[in-house]
């Protein structure tokens, strides 16, 4: 939005274009073969959802395992098959059904949930790494130092930390403009091009 002044009046002028849809159209130029891409994704996304929930199951009936270590690896495993579950079913849809129409508002639910899985997969290590510290360190005030409340106020700590980082960007999305053209392949195009001639 640009401001114009003329003498003895304010007007706005309102050049901005927002969309409300965007389609994505896979990867450029490489249009016919997106049915062999979408091979690797697929296993890739069947063997994630399977290990992970395989490694959320065992860890949770097995009360043998109900020691930080593996409930941090819960955590984390958690954390995978969300991303996993936000993130490839998209790209499996425009790889076999051309289905690359997503909404602003999809589009921005999509980037709150991989963000917020990304930070907190990253809070998640670093606790892991805090508890083997404890275990080497102090090995004989191990169980003293990280009981299952301290556990449950640590993820409760992670879930909080990723949520208010992430939570104002959302409105600060909500605000922007968008390019003139809702293709987001042809953007890469263009900046690419751009780039060649730089």
């Amino acid at each position: 939005m640009a401001l114009v002044v003329s003498p003895g009046m304010t007007t706005l002028n309102h050049t901005g274009v927002s969309h409300t849809v965007f389609r994505l159209l896979g990867i450029p130029g490489l249009e016919d073969q997106h049915m062999w891409i979408s091979i690797p994704f697929f296993i890739c996304y069947v063997v994630a959802l399977l290990g992970n929930s395989l490694l959320i199951f065992i860890i949770l009936t097995k009360s043998s395992l109900h020691e930080p270590m593996y409930l941090f690896l819960c955590m984390l495993a958690g954390a995978d098959v969300v991303l996993s579950a936000c993130t490839v079913p998209q790209a499996l849809a425009i790889f076999w059904f051309h289905a690359g129409e997503i909404s602003l508002d999809r589009c921005i639910t999509q980037f709150f949930v991989t963000h917020c899985i990304f930070m907190s997969e990253s809070g998640i290590l670093l606790v892991m790494a805090f508890d083997r510290y404890i275990a080497i360190c102090y090995p004989l005030r191990y169980s003293t130092i990280l009981t299952h409340a301290l556990i449950g106020k640590i993820g409760v700590a992670i879930f909080l930390r990723r949520y208010c980082t992430i939570f104002p960007i959302i409105f600060l999305l909500k605000r922007l403009t968008f390019w003139q053209n809702n293709d987001l392949h042809l953007l890469l195009s263009k900046q690419q091009r751009e780039q060649c001639h730089v």
